[in-house]
């Protein structure tokens, strides 16, 4: 029987937030060359100096360490939806009803102190979560056992089949011999961490920091790189001249031109992968304190029609992004979930006509000046954006011109990332340009339930947990329930079909492009870099959690 909507569970993103670390500024140091012999040197995200956290508990723990230092029971590609890779975890069954899952653990594994890793380690992982709520940043909820050295299992109160990704592939698995002894499990940074990761920290800075290979680690010969030195650098320029001018081996950096920019170096080379799908996020919901025109679904549809996609895609991104869906489907990849009664793709040239037509229909009509108006309000929104998101703001700038031609007046407001975090979180705003998280598998239900589901969602002026757009639709909601309740692939889909009618009739979230991170790299020294053009790739960007690892570990000393 589906859960009641009042004792569903808020199933949450796991390591999402770190998926959507592209903006991060890049501050602090002068590069310094390629680490030790047979060492990398790679750029980091954080602003300032560098701070020794590496916590994977913690809300500010240093990224690359989980993948690189920390491991989990699989690994799952969200780029291209493979079966999980076994990590820490070799196997897993889950029972009938999807209320117990056995993992079979890796044997022969050590800790990079070399003690013996066991289920005891994952047992003790999870259960501090279940102690620390606080610390629960998988959203675990059940209860855990060693069944012996090399089995856990997972029970459960209800159907939990969705829980299954971000428990398997999402949790940091720590020692118990270690984390036991921390005098505040939840503040203390665990200056010297132990892992079963294929690195371990070797020395650290405030400046750079110093990882080498892990000895004792369980993938015999792996990883060839012996050294990743991470390192801040001032701004995209500084990264942009480090990586041309041979100081920096992987980075993570939108680059305007980037053929033209990088073409001096013959050993560097990049890849764009496309999976952060690009959105203007509406403040849709009256109901919830939304005030404006875009709580109108006819203007939020307009907007969608009066884009012209390849033109903002040439003037803002460099052609380098993708074609969205406004099911929000990763087209190529999701194809068999979108389903055949609704539009697949987004439009890339501007419909005038079309956006004209529902904007009368709906009792719209032009002034004097071209704008629409509607009961004595004009057609005037305006679009929230990160400062210094140059790439964003000049997509916005050409956004403008390309509404103002169907009488819509947009206007633009840069804010601090703090500052434009608070007010999309609080629902203080009628439009911003964000990206939705992706969840921690490519099953359609991880998007829709963290973006669609007004259980995730909260009144204006209170935080929102992702449901941005505060969107309430009940036959959604129940959809998203249904799809909990299931591990056949049919039968889900069959939800998602419904889901998508909804969506793209409502559109809360108006689909702009699908993004693609740059990510660049130097062979000088390695090879086995990413090259674009194999679909069993992850995702290689430096600040990706998990993606990190599967990387390095593909690197081959020249």
């Amino acid at each position: 029987m589906p859960l009641s909507m009042t004792n569903r569970r808020r199933v949450g993103f796991g390591a999402i937030a770190l998926a959507t670390a592209a903006g991060l500024a890049l501050t602090g140091c002068t590069a310094s060359s390629g680490g030790d012999e047979g060492g990398i040197t790679a750029n980091t995200g954080p602003a300032g100096d560098l701070t020794a956290n590496f916590n994977p508990f913690s809300a500010t723990a240093d990224s690359t360490s989980q993948g690189l230092l920390y491991e989990q029971l699989f690994y799952y590609n969200v780029l291209t939806g493979a079966d999980p890779k076994p990590m820490l975890g070799e196997d897993y069954e889950w029972n009938d009803d999807g209320t117990e899952l056995t993992v079979d653990l890796r044997t022969g594994v050590q800790w990079s102190d070399g003690e013996d890793f066991t289920a005891d380690d994952v047992a003790y992982t999870f259960q501090t979560m279940l102690d620390k709520p606080e610390l629960n940043r998988v959203g675990f909820e059940g209860t855990v056992e060693a069944a012996d050295d090399d089995t856990v299992v997972f029970t459960f109160d209800d159907t939990s089949f969705v829980k299954g990704p971000d428990i398997l592939g999402q949790a940091a698995i720590v020692p118990e011999h270690v984390f036991s002894k921390l005098s505040d499990i939840a503040t203390d940074p665990v200056e010297k961490p132990v892992g079963t990761g294929p690195y371990m920290l070797d020395t650290f800075t405030p400046q750079s920091y110093v990882y080498k290979a892990n000895p004792n680690y369980w993938q015999s010969g792996k990883p060839e790189v012996k050294s990743i030195r991470y390192i801040a650098l001032a701004n995209n320029t500084s990264a942009t001249d480090a990586i041309v001018g041979g100081d920096l081996d992987w980075s993570s950096i939108f680059i305007p031109e980037a053929d033209k920019v990088l073409g001096s170096n013959p050993d560097v080379s990049y890849v764009a992968t496309p999976l952060q799908q690009i959105t203007l996020m509406t403040c849709s919901n009256a109901d919830l304190g939304c005030t404006g025109p875009q709580t109108d679904p006819a203007v939020r549809q307009a907007i969608y029609k009066a884009m012209n996609r390849d033109q903002l895609n040439d003037l803002a991104f460099s052609g380098t992004n993708k074609q969205i869906s406004p099911t929000f489907m990763t087209l190529g990849r999701d194809d068999d979930y979108i389903s055949p009664d609704v539009e697949k793709e987004t439009p890339m040239t501007a419909d005038t006509e079309g956006a004209d037509a529902l904007l009368q229909s709906a009792g719209y009509a032009k002034g004097s000046d071209g704008i629409y108006a509607k009961d004595g309000q004009k057609l005037q929104l305006e679009i929230q954006v990160v400062t210094g998101y140059s790439d964003y703001i000049a997509a916005i700038d050409a956004m403008a011109e390309q509404l103002r031609a169907v009488g819509i007046e947009i206007t633009q407001s840069a804010k601090s990332y703090n500052e434009w975090v608070a007010a999309r979180n609080n629902g203080q705003f009628q439009l911003t340009m964000d990206s939705l998280g992706q969840g921690p598998s490519t099953d359609p239900y991880y998007l829709y339930n963290g973006n669609f589901d007004s259980t995730t969602t909260s009144p204006v002026g209170e935080q929102a947990i992702n449901n941005f757009a505060r969107y309430s639709n009940p036959t959604v909601d129940a959809a998203i329930v249904a799809a909990e309740q299931t591990d056949d692939v049919a039968a889900k889909t069959e939800q998602y079909f419904t889901i998508q009618k909804e969506i793209v009739k409502d559109m809360p979230y108006i689909p702009v492009l699908l993004q693609s991170t740059l990510t660049e790299f130097n062979s000088a020294k390695v090879t086995g870099w990413p090259t674009g053009d194999d679909d069993t790739e992850n995702f290689p960007a430096t600040w990706k959690t998990w993606d990190n690892a599967q990387t390095v570990l593909n690197l081959k000393l020249k």
